[in-house]
């Protein structure tokens, strides 16, 4: 049975801030690969295409973890959290918004052997 987990977390910069938050978003990227259970996590941006007119926040981590207790260890590193609390919850932080979501890759009523 897969036990990834896939997380898009996206981040909606406050006026004129988007390169701002997307360095600071960068240098979170070295230590977190460093994480056991991490297998990737990679910030990107936006980018116009006529094949792909969705709706997004314009900065994007792509992250994809070996497990739920990798992803909740990262999500509990207090560089992590000094991040949010700098960038995102602080009134004078570089975010306007953020979404973060975890997905699996799983069918519902999967019945694959526990190995």
């Amino acid at each position: 049975m897969s036990k990834k987990v896939y997380c898009i977390a996206q981040f909606q910069p406050k006026v004129g801030k988007e390169e701002a938050l997307f360095k600071v978003l960068q240098s979170l990227e070295p230590n977190t690969l460093r994480e056991d259970g991490c297998l990737q996590y990679v910030v990107t941006r936006h980018i116009a295409s006529p094949f792909a007119e969705g709706k997004s926040f314009p900065i994007v981590f792509n992250e994809i973890w070996a497990d739920m207790p990798s992803f909740e260890a990262h999500c509990e590193r207090q560089e992590i959290k000094d991040f949010f609390a700098t960038y995102c919850v602080a009134e004078d932080g570089l975010a306007q918004d953020w979404n973060v979501c975890v997905y699996t890759d799983e069918p519902i009523n999967f019945d694959a052997p526990n190995i």
